[in-house]
């Protein structure tokens, strides 16, 4: 892989119930475009750890830091890609530390609101979420664009959420974290819809309206773009990691705030 001292690295973060391993197909783009990139885990959703179950969104955020400061220690600068529910730990790290960031994408996902929850109600006695079965999963998010394979690979590698990361608030108190530069990729929601409903001050994107420095861009799919879409996804990607905008595939459309 040929990079630069300087090219960003790209943190791939997926949501609920996923591990590295969901950013296979983006990964292999991303190296084909020959960007500096890696999938993490974050702790809580790795099967191989018997004390998973018990991991926090502290854990989870410490984990993503810990990255974030071998960059730094090396000079590199980083961009996180945060999907779906990686958006609480994440806002967490740009809350802390919002100088080690150099840009945030948000995939189907956007910045939390302090105090925002998952599941606030979920039972104290619920260790772990289990995936849902694919159509009750179909009920609460898009399958646009995922094969039997994909949703068999999903059924199969899927890891239980931690019960705790789920009931945790997010505790926010920075005000730089929005002075970020931000990319939301919209998936199965249009961006037009999104930011109107940012704009008419909606619960679940109160956030994106007090962006500073916002970009938002359709992927036009279900949930899981990584893989109905793993290609397009990944030309975002490159494109913003190379400081580019707005040169990705044409079916795509790009827009600021």
């Amino acid at each position: 892989m040929t990079t630069t001292t300087n090219d960003p690295t790209i943190i791939l973060i997926g949501g609920h119930w996923l591990g590295a391993w969901a950013w296979d197909a983006v990964l292999a783009h991303l190296d084909a475009d020959r960007c500096r990139a890696v999938a993490m885990t974050l702790p809580g959703l790795d099967a191989a750890d018997p004390e998973r179950a018990s991991k926090t969104l502290d854990d989870q955020a410490a984990a993503i830091l810990e990255v974030l400061a071998t960059l730094e220690a090396t000079d590199q600068p980083a961009i996180i890609v945060a999907h779906s529910g990686a958006n609480a730990p994440v806002s967490l790290v740009l809350d802390r530390h919002p100088e080690l960031v150099h840009r945030v994408v948000w995939v189907d996902s956007g910045p939390a609101a302090p105090g925002d929850a998952f599941a606030p109600a979920l039972p104290e006695e619920v260790d772990e979420l289990p995936l849902p079965p694919i159509d009750a999963l179909a009920q609460q998010a898009s399958l646009e664009g995922l094969s039997a394979a994909d949703l068999e690979r999903f059924q199969a590698r899927a890891v239980p959420q931690p019960g705790t990361v789920l009931r945790e608030p997010v505790e926010l108190t920075n005000e730089v974290r929005r002075e970020v530069p931000t990319t939301l990729v919209c998936c199965s929601m249009p961006a037009a819809q999104m930011l109107e409903l940012a704009r008419a001050g909606h619960v679940m994107f109160a956030e994106v309206a007090n962006t500073a420095h916002l970009e938002v861009i359709d992927l036009p799919t279900g949930h899981w773009p990584m893989w109905s879409r793993p290609r397009e996804l990944a030309a975002i990607i490159r494109d913003r990691a190379r400081g580019t905008q707005g040169s990705g595939p044409d079916d795509l459309r790009a827009q600021r705030s």
